[in-house]
């Protein structure tokens, strides 16, 4: 079993051990020690980073895992450290404090979210930027809520009080009663409790900052809706939440900057530049529209007439998708006419639905077994692509199927 010097002292940033066993894979390590400063991955809380060093090789630590045994694994330089060695353990001091910080503040958020709301957390992780917890709540969240349960817990923060760790083989039936949720039949002995006077009593594994001071700033960024009971909480403490509102804030100047009129609010620019978008959206679908009514009239004055049914045949150069709009506009406002559009790389053959006998999925599956490719569609539209000929060639089969299939003939 591997002494955990964490729960000890969660403020020990080095410290000395001996190497129990290694295995190695490339110039990767796992190593295991007698004892160890590293947190392991576990109860939400992301495993401790850092570097274990001996004469002549350095680890640098990346993952850590195990309840009794401690694996630490990571990329090893040097040579490959034996059994029986001193190694020196060197954590990440700042990303395992500010890992103390948010798991702390979330106990605190979630204590305030239970004693507001009677809403019970039922997950919790630590990001690398951000924090989330799930809570148990049937009613419906609001902006307001969350900020008043974000003004409570910041007010147990800034209250300064004493964050204490206790450990017990079998809780007090009067300590049972006051904790925030009911012991888990899965927790064994030794169960560690924390508990914050007058705001929280709780089990947990992680680790702790000895004051609610030190977590510095509980700020939530987001929450929604995960099922009709559950919600996701997403927040930053400590640096994190500073770090967080910077970047925020570096965002906001930045697009206020970019905007016409660069006076605040960001709020009121955005509505401004999406009126003018709405306008200019207009005035091209305006222009759009005139523009198909001139490539209609100027493509169904060269349609060939197959017994009263016009036949357009034309190699598209737009997009599919701007491609496809034109060909239903032009067949839905033309009646008695098909279109056989082909693109670089796709093919649209549609008809009005006053011309009958003729499906164009039918029509697409016999044109592209001849040029390859795949598609489908119905018998008014049908569009296809990945056939292995020139387009131009493409078109060719396709009018003389289409016409066959109009005059009754069988296909040549």
């Amino acid at each position: 079993m591997t002494e955990k010097l964490f729960y000890r002292n969660a403020y020990l940033w080095e410290a000395g051990a001996t190497v129990r066993s290694v295995e190695k894979r490339d110039n990767f390590v796992r190593i295991l020690l007698d004892r160890t400063i590293f947190y392991p991955e576990g109860g939400g809380q992301p495993s401790d980073r850092g570097i274990i060093a001996g004469e002549g090789f350095k680890i640098f630590v990346d993952k850590v895992h195990g309840k009794d045994e401690i694996w630490h694994e990571g990329k090893l330089e040097g040579r490959l450290p034996e059994p029986g060695e001193p190694v020196r353990l060197v954590l990440d001091a700042e990303w395992r404090y500010e890992n103390m910080r948010q798991h702390t503040g979330q106990h605190i958020l979630s204590a305030v979210f239970k004693d507001i709301y009677d809403a019970n957390t039922t997950g919790f992780q630590i990001f690398e930027t951000y924090n989330k917890i799930e809570i148990d709540y049937p009613g419906e969240l609001s902006w307001d809520m969350i900020l008043k349960v974000e003004r409570r817990a910041n007010e147990v923060v800034w209250s300064d009080l004493p964050v204490q760790v206790e450990v017990y083989d079998e809780l007090p039936d009067e300590l049972r009663k006051k904790l925030r949720k009911e012991l888990s039949e899965k927790v064994k002995p030794p169960i560690r409790i924390v508990s914050i006077p007058g705001v929280d009593v709780i089990p947990c594994g992680g680790t702790h900052v000895r004051s609610t001071r030190e977590v510095g700033l509980i700020k939530v960024i987001n929450f929604y809706r995960k099922s009709r009971k559950l919600w996701r909480i997403e927040f930053v403490c400590g640096n994190r939440a500073l770090g967080y509102l910077e970047e925020l804030l570096s965002d906001y100047w930045s697009t206020l900057d970019e905007m016409p009129n660069k006076n605040r609010p960001l709020v009121e620019r955005v509505r401004e530049l999406k009126g003018e978008i709405d306008a200019l959206e207009e005035q091209k679908d305006s222009l759009r529209k005139e523009l198909w009514e001139w490539k209609a009239r100027a493509l169904l004055s060269e349609a060939e007439d197959i017994n009263g049914v016009r036949v357009i045949a034309h190699l598209e150069k737009a997009p599919l998708k701007d491609a496809q709009a034109f060909v239903v506009y032009l067949v839905d406002k033309n009646p008695g006419t098909v279109a056989l559009v082909v693109g670089e790389n796709y093919v649209i053959f549609a008809r009005n639905r006053d011309v009958e006998g003729v499906s164009m999925n039918e029509l697409l599956k016999e044109v592209l077994s001849k040029t390859g490719g795949g598609g489908g569609g119905s018998d008014v539209l049908a569009r296809g692509g990945g056939f292995k000929v020139p387009p131009e060639e493409v078109l060719n089969v396709a009018m003389e199927a289409l016409e066959c299939r109009i005059k009754g003939k069988d296909a040549p």
